[in-house]
């Protein structure tokens, strides 16, 4: 299935992709869209016979519990209505504890690594079949970005995504940029990621910047493409042609030329290497078995409920000690788990300050040190927008915003979310008026 040139598509950015010449596809996380009312752009773009694939995010393949019906039935949904190709997802788990540890659940916010043991790998395959099978179209999983290592790895990055794909059939979504992430953060060598892959499998692959901190390499997404993600493009494109490339922009949204430049390298980083011959020959690496042709899965024993459960408490203790502080599980390093965990924080402010812009608006530079106190010691349990409305009950109960005014306010836009009947949209925009000219009158 030929893809050809994308971009994530993100509403900041709407305009700008509709206007990038030669665009053959977009991407979109599929959380963020709604079957029945798809944002102007995309539904232009469809017009145009762009291709659209949905990419999950919450689906949590990779965690302990089998995936969650509702979700696999929202992602079908989404898919059938984008007249998708196929859809995507990511191998991670991003929530744990609940009945298989008869502890409250807990919510990561963001994708976290799984084991790369042969029950992990058991747990994984199971829930992939799961998902095939309540998908319309085929699925295709990404390798992820990661700052913490699990002890005891019994498979190298590549070897895991082999038998993954021996054994389910899935396809795969290879994001170079995860592999240079690996490789500052965790010492891995992504070469022997490449030469280990089945790349007849691969759908297609992501390109993405990010940034180097203290030695340690944050994927924002947020940044241009760096020339080591472009030179493990390349290396890829030695191996394999893949059937689609899609550049990756989050946040920092630039101008379109920077968009089209961007492309423009990745394109050209893939016309040099097909033309630049066959790779040099690496160290010689133990022979793979060669997988099983995508949609032809190897038959496997499913997982017995205690490696399920043994599977949780582990994922639960690395996520308790990454959101709620409990000590470090053994075999961490627990500076790295310092690390993660305030990533974790910085994302979660930022998702909820865009899904509830009203807060740092009103708490202006406080906002972000409070919210971060505030997170210390709350998890997140039920999802973003119930975040926003804690955090600012929270605040509430502390006699804050200092200023009366916006304390106030604080107080209706939290009073008007969690009300039995929320007020209608005139209401609020007869509320919104008074308190703008009531500023004014100050």
């Amino acid at each position: 299935m030929e893809l050809g040139t994308g971009i994530g598509w993100r509403p900041e950015m709407a305009e700008a992709v509709e206007a990038l010449p030669g665009l053959d596809w977009v991407e979109v996380v599929a959380e963020n869209i709604c079957p029945g009312h798809l944002p102007d752009s995309l539904a232009r773009l469809r017009a145009r016979g762009v291709r659209i694939v949905p990419h999950g995010v919450s689906l949590g393949l990779g965690g302990a519990e089998r995936p969650s019906p509702e979700r696999l039935s929202a992602l079908a949904e989404r898919a059938e209505a984008l007249g998708a190709p196929l859809v995507s997802e990511h191998i991670a788990f991003v929530r744990a504890g609940g009945p298989l540890t008869a502890s409250p659940s807990l919510e990561a916010g963001h994708l976290l690594p799984v084991p790369r043991t042969r029950e992990a790998l058991a747990v994984l395959c199971e829930n992939v079949r799961i998902a095939q099978e309540s998908l319309p179209v085929p699925l295709a999983l990404e390798n992820i970005a990661a700052l913490v290592s699990w002890p005891g790895d019994e498979l190298t990055e590549g070897r895991f995504l082999a038998e993954l794909v021996e054994r389910t059939g899935v396809r795969l979504l290879i994001d170079v940029a995860n592999l240079h992430t690996n490789r500052v953060n965790r010492g891995e060598d992504p070469v022997a990621a490449l030469d280990e892959l089945p790349t007849e499998a691969i759908a297609y692959v992501h390109v993405a910047g990010g940034v180097e901190r203290d030695g340690v390499w944050h994927d924002t997404h947020a940044h241009p493409v760096p020339r080591q993600v472009l030179d493990i493009l390349a290396e890829l494109r030695r191996r394999v042609a893949p059937p689609g490339v899609l550049l990756e922009r989050d946040d920092a949204f630039p101008p379109p030329g920077e968009l089209a430049a961007e492309l423009a390298a990745i394109t050209g980083t893939l016309r040099g290497a097909a033309g630049g011959g066959s790779r040099s020959p690496g160290p010689a690496r133990t022979p793979v078995a060669p997988p099983a042709a995508p949609g032809t899965p190897v038959p496997a024993a499913e997982p017995a409920d205690r490696e399920r459960e043994r599977l949780a408490i582990a994922q639960t203790a690395l996520l308790s000690a990454l959101v709620a502080g409990t000590p470090a599980p053994e075999g961490f390093d627990p500076a790295r788990l310092r690390v993660q965990a305030r990533a974790l924080a910085a994302k979660r402010a930022d998702v909820v300050a865009r899904i509830a812009p009203e807060l740092p608006e009103l708490l202006g530079g406080t906002y972000r040190p409070a919210f971060l106190a505030y997170a210390k010691g709350r998890p997140l349990r039920g999802g973003y927008r119930r975040d926003a409305l804690a955090f600012a009950e929270h605040l509430l109960a502390r006699g804050r915003p200092e200023d009366p005014r916006h304390r106030r306010q604080l107080a209706l836009w939290w009073r008007d979310r969690t009300g039995p009947r929320p007020p209608r949209r005139g209401t609020r925009l007869v509320r919104a008026a008074r308190t703008r000219l009531a500023g004014v009158g100050r």
